[in-house]
């Protein structure tokens, strides 16, 4: 079979029975079934897509997936991480925007402990958009900064997503996690910078609060009994990594061990979280390795029908500069954002992009890095945006998702932003990861 019809059988076919409905997973297993029968030999490509299945999820660098996911479930259901937003909420006071400015603190430091963007998203909103509006905040200065940010828990260790993509593409999971701390930061910065700016610009958009806060220690007692030892968490995860202490297995385990300790201390950990958690973990967790088993199988079905060899001999015809190939690499993913969730992007994409990125001699951090923008941006692309239909889920009644769609737009200029200066800066994704011993 020619390539090229190869590639629009398994490419064609998977988009066909995602429209119709099928789960992602379970999509790219229906197809996996028949190029491996087609591709791999009959019963003997059967038969390799069950040794497939086994050699995909048999890897010691997959253990931080399950450990990140815990980590955060624990701080999620033992509630210790609304004690922190709270706690810096206390702490800001007479400022333009003050709760869309707590949403963008408060969300930036769960993201360092939970790496989930959806359940940071859902906290956020669920916990500080129906007092927002209460107080005549407008919806876009209201949801947008909890949207936005919410997107950062992909970029910040812990994120399991990191891991699997770095899992995927042969990237350094360590040097991934690592290199995604300074554009998170940047994106919080942004994000952050821009809600000050419109709130001084134009005051009816998040009307100034007249609440009397408490003074002296405690007004900071809160912060440093619930936000200062939880940050010392991702410092135990981060640390450990980048001075060579741990990889990132142990770093993983570090966190999930000091998160449990820390429930445990504040009289937080008790049968029904800790039940709660365990079972979130484990969905979680089982999704990421279906994921896993059935990218390894499709992978193979490319490179052996062909349709990898092929489409990259007609890429490599176009004699594009490594700076252009990147930025088509880009606008591939964005434009898949729009339609596809993250697991699908990476899956759909990177047997052709990580052959591309070899040949060109690029560094795979910063690729690695880039990707991960992309996808954050995804999070916010309309139709199907995932943080999207998340915010109009938790939103009270009356925001409709034209409302969503319009306030997550000058957040996804902000992010776009953010993407160009990585694009244009390497030094921004490599140069923390470079430090690592």
């Amino acid at each position: 079979m020619e390539w090229h019809l190869a590639l629009t059988l398994l490419i064609g076919g998977l988009i066909v029975l995602m429209a119709i409905g099928l789960p992602v997973v379970f999509g790219f297993l229906a197809i996996n079934i028949v190029g491996a029968y087609l591709f791999l030999g009959g019963e003997m490509g059967l038969m390799q897509m069950a040794r497939n299945t086994a050699g995909a999820v048999n890897s010691f660098s997959l253990i931080p997936i399950p450990l990140f996911v815990l980590m955060g479930e624990i701080l999620f259901h033992t509630g210790l991480a609304f004690r922190a937003i709270s706690a810096i909420e206390g702490l800001i006071a007479r400022v333009p925007g003050r709760l869309s400015i707590v949403s963008v603190l408060g969300g930036t430091a769960f993201a360092t402990l939970s790496g989930s963007s959806i359940a940071n998203t859902a906290m956020m909103g669920s916990s500080l958009l129906p007092d927002m509006l209460k107080r005549g905040y407008h919806p876009s200065i209201a949801m947008g900064p909890i949207m936005a940010v919410g997107g950062i828990a992909m970029l910040i260790p812990p994120s399991a997503l990191a891991v699997t993509l770095g899992s995927l593409a042969g990237i350094s999971i360590g040097g991934l996690l690592i290199g995604g701390i300074i554009p998170g930061l940047l994106m919080g910065l942004a994000i952050l910078g821009y809600v000050v700016i419109r709130c001084l610009h134009n005051p009816a958009l998040a009307p100034m609060d007249d609440i009397a806060l408490p003074s002296g220690w405690e007004r900071w007692r809160p912060f440093c009994v619930y936000v200062l030892p939880l940050f010392g968490i991702f410092v135990l995860v981060v640390g450990s990594m980048l001075i060579g202490w741990a990889e990132p297995t142990e770093s993983a385990a570090f966190g999930a061990v000091a998160a449990a300790l820390a429930a445990l201390f504040y009289g937080r950990l008790n049968k029904d979280s800790l039940i709660k958690s365990l079972m979130e973990t484990t969905k979680i967790s089982v999704m990421i390795l279906f994921v896993l088993v059935a990218s390894t199988t499709f992978s193979q079905l490319l490179s052996f029908s062909g349709a990898t060899s092929g489409l990259l001999s007609v890429v490599g015809g176009w004699e594009l500069t490594p700076l252009m190939l990147v930025l088509c690499m880009l606008l591939v993913l964005l434009i898949l954002g729009c339609f596809a969730d993250q697991i699908s992007m990476i899956m759909i994409t990177l047997p052709f992009f990580m052959p591309l990125v070899a040949s060109l001699g690029l560094d795979p951090i910063w690729i690695g890095v880039l990707f991960l923008i992309a996808m954050e941006i995804s999070f916010l692309t309309p139709p199907f945006g995932l943080l999207l239909i998340v915010m109009q889920g938790v939103a009270p009644p009356g925001i409709t998702l034209t409302q969503v769609y319009k306030a997550a737009l000058p957040f996804l200029l902000l992010q776009l932003m953010v993407l160009m200066m990585v694009v244009a800066m390497p030094w921004l994704a490599t140069g923390l990861s470079s430090l690592m011993q």
